[in-house]
């Protein structure tokens, strides 16, 4: 799970670059209607397990 997360992140930097910010219009998308995948993945990131 941490490197898909990762790989996320990296592709999200690499779409930065780009004249459109996505970081924030995704940022704002998940701060607005809190979707269930968004919850799901924090829990996976952070499972004790």
């Amino acid at each position: 799970m941490r490197i898909i997360s990762i790989l996320v992140l990296v592709v999200i930097s690499i779409l930065e670059i780009s004249p459109v910010p996505i970081t924030p219009i995704l940022l704002l998308y998940v701060v607005l209607f809190r979707p269930l995948w968004f919850y799901e993945w924090v829990l996976k990131i952070y499972d004790k397990n």
